[in-house]
């Protein structure tokens, strides 16, 4: 019996020594810290504070989306949908390639989202790590929900 013990202890040891994984740690942090930054931007898209969220967004989305047509494209796609009734964080994964971007840290994640006159919505949210340590949105973009 005493066997048994010591054999089903030293399992429990060693299964809790893989499960820990520094790497899984830090993409496990990465993707807090992103989903806090896609959190905070999406709070200054629900307010209409569209050049607020170009001046939080990312160097690339800066780059590749101009100040002036983001706020168009907002004023587009998000005034007509209403206001937010419930977000809820759906999936989210750390990825180190997106096709069509450079090379780096990201974090994709998908919003189940209800607006007034939209309630099943998919807010697709992409953060990347820049430089300066800082996660930044650098996609989005909204479609209805299959049912």
């Amino acid at each position: 019996m005493r066997t048994l013990s010591r054999v089903l202890a030293l399992a429990a040891t060693v299964a809790c020594v893989l499960a820990w994984n520094p790497a899984w740690a830090q993409t496990d942090e990465a993707e807090k810290k992103a989903v806090a930054a896609a959190t905070a931007w999406l709070a200054l898209v629900d307010a209409g504070k569209n050049a607020e969220s170009w001046d939080a967004a990312a160097s690339y989305f800066k780059w590749t989306v101009p100040k002036d047509k983001w706020d168009a494209r907002l004023v587009n796609a998000r005034v007509p949908l209403g206001p937010v009734k419930s977000r809820t964080l759906a999936a989210k994964k750390f990825v180190k390639d997106l096709p069509d971007a450079i090379k780096g840290d990201y974090v994709v994640m998908v919003f189940n989202t209800s607006f007034d006159a939209m309630p099943k919505a998919v807010e697709n949210v992409t953060t990347m790590l820049e430089k300066d340590g800082t996660w930044r949105i650098c996609g989005y973009n909204i479609k209805p929900a299959k049912s």
